[in-house]
């Protein structure tokens, strides 16, 4: 009997046990996060990207070179940067394909503008399907566009494009991104509800729902249009106090009143000038038309505004956010001067690990900004020396001109007395 006893609590141990694994297991599995994609361009990058033949044919293709660039934080933390000016710059890399259905999708690069680009851009692309990669080009369709466009001082714009059922769909924010030289970190988070967030160097820049901020779908709300403001509603916030009185003899106060302080002049002759009048001057009493005190209205219900009714022409699509299963990553930009190095691109589902990257970068960034002060001191000695050398040759040419000019002036001078002297003997 004791040993029966004890049977059905060691089941129950049993279950208990094996329902706190389970659950142990799906948090630990569940809080995991996948990384789709990661390149950080160390050896063996070139094995994983395929350059692309587009734009060859016509002369106008650039090519990218391994470097960390001309100042770096870590010159052993290298990228890829672009090297032809005026050039198409087109590679990609085939990833193992997925799908962001419910979950997170983040994608995060890193980008460092060392030239004064002008015009031109700096964002990736991700791709589904097949694609050519040796064909890989501007008109190659793409289901997603991220990063910055720089063109003058008026342009620098941060890209966001999302395409839904074949369409391209721009955000519709007016975004704006860095333009120093330094490394800046360009991320986008969009999850399963449809809300995204855009950190640059992980702060949150920016951040919505493609419901509101994309003319994907019609907008849930419209305004009606028919409506029209109630015959009773109030929207004065103050009215006239109905209870408040004139006070008695308020219209017989003059506006002015005589100077009391005034005197006659003592040249003033009543007979030739009149009877003297002291002047006018404003009477202090005198407070203008006489207006009720304002109140509060106890009615007032705030100023009428046309109400939101439901769009009949919205049709919800839950999976309005994901996007067609990711295949590729690529780079498709045109600079009109080259020198941008890409690093850094990460596509994964968890935005803690993007962060970490980027602090695990970041953790150089004084000694970049010291490498990149102490090129801008190489470059603009080399600029000075350049200008010096240029004012010397400029002094020096003057100097040979007036030198020309007197020998000219010398010869026609005493050419000229030398023929007067031959056509005297003559």
């Amino acid at each position: 009997m004791a040993l029966s006893e004890h049977k059905p609590s060691r089941l129950l141990f049993s279950l208990e046990t094996f329902l706190l694994v389970l659950l142990f297991f799906t948090l630990v599995t569940s809080s995991v996060s996948e990384i789709f994609f990661e390149e950080s361009f160390d050896d063996g990058w070139r094995s994983k990207w395929v350059k692309s033949d587009w734009k060859i044919s016509e002369g106008k293709s650039g090519s990218f070179k391994h470097t960390a660039g001309t100042w770096a934080g870590d010159p052993d933390d290298k990228g890829i940067q672009t090297t032809n000016d005026a050039k198409h710059f087109a590679v990609s890399a085939k990833i193992p394909e997925f799908s962001n259905k419910n979950r997170t999708l983040v994608v995060q690069y890193s980008i460092k503008f060392e030239q004064d680009i002008e015009c031109g851009g700096g964002y990736i692309k991700l791709l589904s399907g097949y694609v050519n990669q040796k064909k890989f080009g501007g008109d190659t369709p793409y289901s997603f566009m991220f990063g910055p466009d720089i063109c003058g001082t008026q342009t620098k714009k941060l890209h966001v494009i999302l395409s839904y059922q074949g369409q391209n769909y721009p955000i519709k924010k007016e975004l704006e991104c860095e333009t120093d030289k330094l490394t800046h970190f360009y991320t986008f988070i969009l999850r399963p509800d449809a809300s995204y967030s855009i950190w640059i160097d992980g702060r949150e820049r920016d951040s919505g729902s493609m419901y509101t901020d994309w003319d994907i779908l019609p907008p849930r709300k419209i305004k009606d249009v028919n409506a029209k403001k109630p015959a009773d509603w109030e929207d004065r916030e103050y009215i006239e106090d109905p209870d408040d009185i004139k006070p008695e003899g308020y219209d017989s106060i003059p506006r002015e009143i005589p100077d009391r302080k005034a005197k006659k002049p003592n040249n003033w002759d009543d007979e030739e000038d009149g009877m003297w009048k002291p002047p006018k001057v404003p009477n202090p009493a005198y407070r203008g038309p006489w207006k009720r005190k304002k109140i509060k209205n106890p009615n007032y219900k705030g100023k009428w505004k046309i109400p939101w009714i439901d769009n009949p022409e919205f049709e919800d699509d839950p999976d309005l956010y994901v996007l067609k299963p990711i295949k590729y990553v690529g780079i498709e930009v045109w600079q009109v001067k080259a020198g941008s190095v890409f690093d850094n691109i990460l596509v994964c589902d968890e935005p803690d690990y993007a962060k970490q990257v980027i602090q695990e970068v970041f953790a150089n960034r004084e000694a970049e900004k010291e490498a990149f002060e102490e090129a801008e001191k190489v470059r603009k000695a080399r600029e000075e020396e350049e200008a010096q050398r240029a004012r010397e040759e400029g002094e020096r040419r003057r100097r040979e001109r007036g030198r020309d000019r007197q020998r000219d002036r010398y010869k026609r001078r005493y050419h000229h007395d030398y023929m007067d002297d031959y056509h005297d003997e003559l």
